[in-house]
């Protein structure tokens, strides 16, 4: 879940909450939660430069995927009819990038965009905490409702909603005003993605 937050031109900033719940899956029983926490999220962030606060633990678990902290994948499907694959990090199949690996989802940090999980009997036998993949000057479709997942798309593509563009990612601070025009606020692992609306 992430929330965008813009800065009013001479007035103080306004939220406008946008909540992501995307669905993955795997072939154990895969399902997706949305991770609801206090933070908030929105744009691309560069995979050459790694961002501290998106390099978290492996604490167990296991999922039938393949990854690594670090690695990204395609995210796509519903809730309870999910699919998950590996992808290349910033390329147009990437939407979230594996920042951290647990056996249930409350080891995941509570500002994670998203939460894949497999069971077996009704448990948990591992967890992906997924952030968007934000990449520095790319642009994401936002979805407009928790049944979609965010797509990266060309900034110029005049079919594409609710587009946002990177323009920095600031590590060491949560504060939107840090940002010209607003962005997304990571509380727990202390960074914020600038962003800019392309198109609404």
């Amino acid at each position: 879940m992430w929330t965008l937050v813009r800065r009013s031109v001479g007035a103080g900033a306004v939220a406008a909450a946008t909540m992501l719940a995307a669905a993955c899956g795997g072939s154990a029983e895969g399902t997706a939660t949305a991770a609801d926490a206090a933070s908030e999220s929105s744009s691309p962030s560069t995979s050459e430069s790694a961002i501290a606060g998106q390099e978290g633990s492996d604490r167990g678990g296991r999922v039938d995927l393949d990854v690594e902290i670090g690695d990204c994948v395609r995210l796509g499907g519903t809730m309870d009819s999910a699919t998950i694959a590996e992808a290349v990090c910033a390329s147009e199949g990437s939407n979230y990038k594996v920042v951290a690996k647990a056996k249930d989802s409350e080891q995941c940090p509570s500002d994670v965009d998203q939460i894949y999980s497999e069971s077996m009997f009704g448990s948990d036998v591992g967890v992906l905490c997924l952030d968007v993949d934000w990449v520095e000057g790319g642009c994401m479709s936002l979805p407009a409702t928790n049944d979609d997942d965010p797509q990266r798309v060309d900034c110029d593509d005049p079919n594409a909603s609710s587009v946002e563009r990177v323009t920095e990612i600031i590590e060491g601070v949560s504060d939107p005003t840090v940002c010209p025009e607003g962005g997304f606020v990571y509380d727990e692992r202390l960074f914020t993605v600038c962003a800019e609306t392309v198109r609404a």
